[in-house]
């Protein structure tokens, strides 16, 4: 799936709920998720990281939703490498 097709799902999916909720209670829930990758790395749960990473990705689509924002834009950023010094791999010092 691409990433402009996973952010379209989470519309379909979220977007009404996530729009009732707001952007700071969206954000919040975005950030419980981060948490919980944290720990879950802390911890070294690895059974757990691909759940974990698939809900952070879900709750920033959600939060790209709300804020206008298409991720497969913004990832144009890096696409051709590092943003600063333009290389693959990074050689910023």
């Amino acid at each position: 799936m691409e990433i402009r097709e996973f952010q379209n799902l989470m519309r379909q999916i979220y977007y009404q709920r996530d729009q009732q909720r707001g952007l700071a209670g969206t954000f919040v829930w975005f950030a419980e998720e981060v948490g919980e990758l944290a720990k879950s790395i802390r911890e070294g749960n690895r059974e757990n990281y691909g759940e974990e990473f698939s809900d952070v990705l879900a709750w920033l689509a959600s939060l790209a939703n709300l804020l206008g924002v298409d991720l497969e834009q913004a990832v144009e950023k890096y696409k051709k490498g590092c943003p600063r010094c333009g290389k693959i791999p990074c050689q910023c010092g």
